[in-house]
């Protein structure tokens, strides 16, 4: 007698990967809601789960048996798609990887140095995804880019001091599509970028 495979259940939008993805989403949502609203369509879920998974998240962040950084993204993503070793002046570092379905070209990338204490939390490019051709402030646009791509594009952009944990924030110089140079604020949230000011 043959049985049809019950199909698999769905996954809790409040725990695991999905969960990690919509937390991202819940700090880009105070830049970009319209961009976060279709991304939240796109997952099949609600505001409600996104709030929720990061109620959750931030529980765990700041519990008094909180995790080291590396573990609990261990634990909500299981193990990274790729581990690099770096050496960043005298130490040798690790760079952990974790595929974010929402971005197929990005990567979660978690810097720690030696003893897992970790420098760094943020997207970058996948290894072999063609980033954006960046030349002039029209190219920059929300989700289109990282931190490092537009630091390089638009050197010596200038590190500024971001309004959040998560947030970056790079003053740079760069021409509009008639080659007039001004000055300007990017904005990133979790390595992404949000919105160009002037």
């Amino acid at each position: 007698m043959s049985t049809t495979p019950e199909p698999a259940p769905a996954e809790d939008p409040t725990s695991g990967p999905l969960a990690f993805q919509l937390v991202l989403l819940r700090r880009m949502a105070d830049h970009q809601p319209g961009l976060v609203e279709d991304a939240l369509r796109e997952l099949g879920v609600g505001k409600a789960e996104m709030r929720e998974a990061n109620r959750r998240w931030q529980a765990m962040v700041h519990s008094p048996r909180a995790r080291g950084a590396a573990r609990r993204y261990r634990s909500v993503l299981g193990g990274p798609e790729e581990i690099l070793r770096r050496r960043i002046g005298d130490l040798d570092c690790e760079a952990l990887r974790w595929p974010v379905p929402l971005w197929p070209d990005l990567r979660f990338e978690v810097l720690t140095a030696p003893g897992g204490h970790v420098w760094n939390e943020w997207l970058v490019r996948a290894p072999g995804a063609p980033g954006p051709a960046l030349r002039t402030v029209e190219d920059l646009r929300p989700w289109s880019c990282t931190v490092d791509e537009v630091a390089r594009a638009f050197a010596p952009a200038r590190p500024m001091e971001g309004t959040a944990p998560t947030r970056w924030r790079l003053a740079l110089t760069a021409p509009d599509a008639s080659g007039k140079r001004a000055e300007h604020m990017a904005e990133f949230t979790w390595g992404l970028l949000q919105r160009l000011d002037p």
